[in-house]
């Protein structure tokens, strides 16, 4: 969700307790996982304040994380097809997740 644009740099995350209730996970599972994406640079965590998104600049762009991408890519796409999924619903449905993504970064 961060990286969809479901938050927003300011935004405040739901506190370990009530977020381990909501989802029926231990407490210490919902911390671990604040602490492994705080390390990512996404949240600053603060005793007391909680968790608060924070803005990340975006990497810059490499060339193997391009062949990666491609390579993924086309590995999921091989698998929609042998899946039986119409050869242009691809193109279509990346085109459109393409959209909403850059809409959400504008928000």
């Amino acid at each position: 969700m961060l990286l969809a644009g479901g938050f927003r740099p300011g935004d405040q995350l739901p506190s370990v307790r009530q977020l381990a209730v909501d989802l029926g996970v231990h407490h210490n599972t919902v911390a671990g996982a604040y602490r492994q994406v705080a390390e990512e640079g996404w949240l600053e965590l603060r005793r007391g304040r909680g968790a608060t998104v924070i803005e990340r600049p975006a990497p810059a762009p490499t060339p193997r994380a391009a062949t990666e991408f491609r390579k993924r890519l086309e590995e999921l796409v091989v698998k929609a097809l042998s899946d039986g999924v119409p050869p242009g619903t691809a193109g279509r449905e990346l085109r459109a997740l393409g959209t909403k993504l850059v809409e959400g970064e504008k928000r």
